[in-house]
C-alpha cells in the first residue's frame, strides 16, 4: 500500500510538503469524454491523507505507525476516510488538490461499517462531494476511483460484483462492492458514480481469478448508503450504536469450518487460551460453518461484555470454552487534538 513504482501502476514524481507525489499509469486514468460531469471538480473533493500513530498504540503492530491513503470532503470541514487509517492517530495531515497541507482531528471511527471521520482544522478549499446510493450503480457503468485530489491520481473502474464480505478481524458487510481494475493506493479512495456522486469508499485490495485463469486486482468498497444513519453520531465523536462484543480473534473460513489463525495479544480470545488451529464448532450451542455466521452469532448475544459460549475442536477433542467479550474501543488510544 505504501510502495511506489511502475509495478504498482504508479509513477513516482517527488515530494511536496512531506507528501510523496505520484500519478497512476496514464492508461488507467479517467477520460473526460467518458463522464457526463466535471471529473476535475469531482476528484478535487478528495485529499491525500497521512496519519501518524504512536508506537505504543494498540494497533501499531498490525497497522503500522505511518498510514497513508485518502479521504473525501463531504462537508465544509468534514472528511470521510476508511477508519483503519486514522484509528489511534495522534496527528492527521491532509493535502488538497492545490498542494496545501491542512491538519485534521479524528472525530470518530465506526467498527461496523469501517468508516472514519476527520474534521479539518483549517480551510480545505475543496468541494463537498454529494452522497449518492451505490444501489443505483449498474453493471457496466463507468466509475472513478479517486484520490489525492487530481485526475492523474484516479482511475476508471467498473462494478464487477456486490455480495457479502467477512473479514478475519471480526467484520462483516452485508453488501460490499467490488470494482476493477484495482486502484494501486486504494485506502480511503472515493468511488464516484456515473452521475458524479460518492457511492463508496476504498477499503481493501484483493485478487480475483478471471475466466482465463489469470489473476487481476480488484478493490473492495464500503457502500456509502451505510453512512447517513451514523453520520451525525460520528461527527459528534460517537459511533451511534452500542459496541458489539469483541473477542480479539483472527479467523478464516476453511472447507466449511471457522478456523482460528491467531488472536490479538491480551485480547479476550488470547486470555481464554484460544489457539491457532482451533476450530469453532458452535456459538451458544448453535453450529456455525461460515465466518459471517460466526460473527453474527456472537453479536446476537448482546452488547460488549457479554459472555460468549463457544464449542471448540482441537486435536480431535471437542470441548466448551466461555470467552468474556470486550469493547474493542477500550483498548484504543483516544483521538488527540493537534
Amino acid at each position: 500500500m505504501r510502495s511506489y513504482g511502475e509495478d504498482k501502476g504508479l509513477d513516482h514524481i517527488g515530494m511536496s510538503d512531506g507528501f510523496e507525489d505520484w500519478s497512476v499509469s496514464s492508461r488507467l486514468r479517467p477520460r473526460r469524454e467518458d463522464f457526463p460531469f466535471d471529473i476535475d471538480w469531482a476528484v478535487s473533493s478528495t485529499v491525500a491523507l497521512r496519519a501518524h500513530v504512536p508506537p505504543d498504540a494498540f494497533t501499531a503492530h498490525t497497522l503500522g505507525t505511518l498510514r497513508v491513503g485518502h479521504g473525501v470532503t463531504i462537508g465544509e470541514d468534514l472528511v470521510l476516510t476508511i477508519g483503519y487509517l486514522v484509528t489511534e492517530a495522534e496527528q492527521v495531515w491532509m493535502q488538497t488538490f492545490d498542494n496545501r497541507v491542512v491538519a485534521g482531528h479524528v472525530l470518530g471511527f465506526d467498527a461496523a461499517t469501517g468508516f472514519g471521520l476527520v474534521r479539518a482544522l483549517g480551510q480545505l478549499g475543496a468541494p463537498a462531494l454529494p452522497l449518492g446510493d451505490s444501489r443505483e450503480v449498474m453493471a457496466g457503468d463507468k466509475l472513478i476511483v479517486a484520490g489525492g485530489g487530481l485526475a492523474r491520481r484516479s482511475i476508471t473502474a467498473h462494478l464487477v460484483a456486490r455480495h457479502e464480505f467477512a473479514g478475519y478481524w471480526e467484520y462483516v458487510l452485508d453488501d460490499a462492492l467490488f470494482t476493477a481494475p484495482g486502484h494501486p493506493l486504494w485506502s480511503g479512495a472515493a468511488l464516484i458514480g456515473p452521475t458524479g456522486k460518492l457511492v463508496g469508499l476504498g477499503s481493501l485490495q484483493m485478487l480475483q481469478e478471471t475466466e482465463s485463469g489469470k489473476t487481476t486486482t480488484i478493490n473492495m468498497m464500503v457502500p456509502i448508503e451505510l453512512l447517513p444513519p451514523i453520520l451525525n453520531d460520528l461527527a459528534g465523536g460517537a459511533s451511534g450504536r452500542p459496541a458489539r462484543p469483541w473477542l480479539g480473534v483472527l479467523a478464516e473460513e476453511v472447507s466449511g469450518r471457522v478456523v482460528i489463525v491467531g488472536a490479538t495479544k491480551n485480547g479476550p480470545a488470547d486470555r481464554a487460551d484460544l489457539s491457532q488451529g482451533d476450530i469453532i464448532m458452535a456459538v451458544g450451542g448453535e453450529e456455525v460453518g461460515a465466518l459471517a455466521d460466526f460473527y453474527r452469532a456472537v453479536w446476537a448475544l448482546g452488547p460488549a461484555g457479554v459472555d460468549v459460549p463457544l464449542t471448540l475442536a482441537r486435536d480431535g477433542d471437542v470441548f466448551p470454552v466461555t470467552v468474556r467479550s470486550r469493547d474493542r474501543r477500550a483498548f484504543l488510544k483516544a483521538p488527540k487534538m493537534h
